[in-house]
């Protein structure tokens, strides 16, 4: 059986209308020929590192664990701030360390993120390590396009088989984004919207296992969700579900729920469970 190509993926704010993601593929197959790209996204909104942090967290799940994911979502492009590879059992991640990888490393079980830490600690059975081999990388390196001249060929070593501690020293904390966990009391479950997709569907950090089978009240923007029900097309207007993330999802049937509600990420979502 022949050998399977190595995966690398993309998840980046790059967008469709410009050259950059054609630019990052051509530079990773001049380096891995035989790479079987895949595009995860490069519809995050511009800068939104919490977007594409949640992105690259739910999506390398479903690869294979040697997968290299490659996540460019990069405010800090050319300033100070470190580019790193971390290396886990579920995948192999290279990014810039501004905390896109906080839904990588999270802990488990889902929702509970450190509330304003700053870092976190790379688990024991995870490595990571700071890019600062600069033979590995394009040259000249821009100031302003790591994803072509740093992230891109990085990656790219890693699909070709390269030993990750070649990379740079190592490192045994990443930049986190301050994700709270629901507060749960008694029949009172206080949650946010974390996520909104491209239907308008408001995914909160509350977990499905909390409110799946009990009655429950969902609150949103001082209007009532009906449900929770399964499906989609399972009730009429404002509706909530577990979705297919395992959270809890605000949704409008057969329209945008972000946009009926005029909310986005943050905002405060409110159940009261069933005796």
């Amino acid at each position: 059986m022949a050998a399977r190509p190595p995966i690398v993926t993309l998840t980046t704010d790059f967008g469709s209308r410009d050259h950059y993601v054609g630019a990052v593929k051509g530079v990773i197959l001049g380096i891995c020929r035989d790479a079987a790209i895949v595009d995860i996204s490069h519809e995050v909104p511009a800068q939104d590192v919490t977007h594409g942090s949640f992105i690259i967290g739910e999506a390398h799940r479903t690869f294979p664990p040697d997968a290299v994911h490659l996540c460019v979502v990069d405010p800090g492009v050319g300033t100070d701030r470190r580019a790193v590879a971390l290396i886990t059992p579920r995948g192999r991640f290279v990014a810039p360390d501004n905390g896109i990888l906080t839904r990588v490393l999270g802990p488990l079980p889902p929702g509970c993120f450190p509330a304003g830490s700053g870092w976190l600690a790379v688990p024991e059975d995870c490595s990571a390590y700071v890019l600062e081999e600069p033979g590995l990388w394009r040259h000249p390196v821009s100031a302003t396009f790591h994803g072509r001249d740093v992230f891109g060929p990085v990656a790219a070593h890693l699909a070709r088989g390269l030993d990750p501690s070649e990379l740079g020293p190592s490192t045994d904390r990443l930049a986190a984004l301050p994700e709270p966990a629901p507060r749960i009391s008694g029949a009172s479950i206080e949650g946010r919207v974390v996520h909104v997709d491209s239907f308008g569907n408001l995914v909160t950090n509350i977990p499905g296992e909390a409110v799946e089978g009990r009655g429950a009240v969902v609150e949103i923007a001082g209007i009532r969700a009906a449900g929770p029900v399964r499906t989609f097309a399972d009730g009429e207007g404002l509706i909530a579900l577990v979705g297919s993330f395992g959270y809890l999802e605000v949704a409008l049937s057969g329209g945008s729920a972000a946009a009926r509600l005029g909310v986005g990420t943050a905002e405060p979502v409110n159940v009261t469970l069933a005796p």
